[in-house]
């Protein structure tokens, strides 16, 4: 009888710890850095949402490396799936990690869009996602965004300290979002163009925001993180590019205005990315 236990017993415990080995194996397959859209659930005006974050990987992942991570936001009506091709050659080449997650109603709440959604919270839930993956470095996380999307790396750099670096593209701060006393250092590489009708350079009201300046966006961010006085001022062709070094914790401001530059800023600075990723990899 106690042999005819003992039998029992082991069976049980055998079929305890292969249940346990396959939960174990199914919990690290879905934390296995590779290119995939993830989902993260978030309450948004009550509602159970499943928001979806692309993220795009190296073709081969270096075991032995940490990668670092670069978030991209689309602008006002787009969609995540845009920024695929746009960095692809980075992801393939194994520079970065590009994560790119969906707004609501494809779009940001910065106060007055169709979203409602708290996007703070958001990015905060993908990031503490993507504590549980390896070969990510955490300590080099970066934001780029464009339009809607530039106003919320603003707005992320403002309320978080997620990020080394952002870039802000074909947007500038308003006056709806200042700075806040608490804000932490963060290097800043904003671009405008000078003939952009849609948020215009100089400033002013578009889709229920007041915009600033864009000189003067830039010298905020200056002012505030302590940055050296006043620019120093660089003519690439008929460009001109603003730098304010020497900032709080070794960050840098930059402002760039491109003269023949509209919204989208893509074809008339064609290497715009990759001057991104250059200025990013400094911090």
């Amino acid at each position: 009888m106690k042999k005819f236990l003992f039998c029992i017993c082991l069976i049980f415990s055998s079929c305890d710890t292969n249940t346990n080995d396959s939960q174990s194996q199914d919990i690290s397959q879905e934390k296995v850095l590779t290119t995939k859209t993830i989902t993260i659930n978030q309450s948004v005006e009550g509602s159970n949402v499943a928001r979806p974050v692309i993220i795009q990987t190296p073709n081969n992942i270096n075991q032995s490396k940490n990668y670092p991570v670069v978030f991209a936001f689309h602008g006002r009506g787009g969609k995540n799936t845009g920024w695929v091709n746009k960095l692809k050659n980075f992801t393939d080449n194994g520079d970065f990690v590009g994560i790119y997650p969906q707004g609501y109603l494809d779009s940001w709440n910065l106060g007055t869009e169709p979203s409602k959604a708290d996007d703070v919270a958001f990015v905060t839930l993908i990031v503490n996602e993507l504590k549980g993956y390896n070969n990510l470095d955490m300590n080099k996380l970066y934001a780029v965004g464009t339009s809607n999307g530039s106003g919320m790396v603003n707005k992320l750099a403002i309320n978080t300290s997620h990020f080394k670096a952002i870039s802000p593209i074909a947007s500038q701060l308003m006056e709806s979002m200042p700075i806040l006393d608490n804000t932490k250092p963060s290097s800043v590489f904003q671009i405008n163009g000078a003939l952009d009708s849609t948020i215009p350079i100089n400033g002013g009201s578009r889709f229920g925001h007041v915009f600033l300046d864009a000189l003067k966006s830039a010298e905020l961010w200056a002012t505030k993180f302590e940055c050296n006085f006043p620019a120093e001022i660089q003519s690439i062709g008929n460009n001109k590019l603003y730098v304010f070094n020497s900032c709080n914790d070794d960050k840098e401001i930059r402002y760039y205005r491109i003269e023949n530059g509209q919204h989208n800023l893509e074809p008339s600075y064609p290497n715009m990315f990759l001057e991104i990723w250059e200025f990013f990899k400094r911090f």
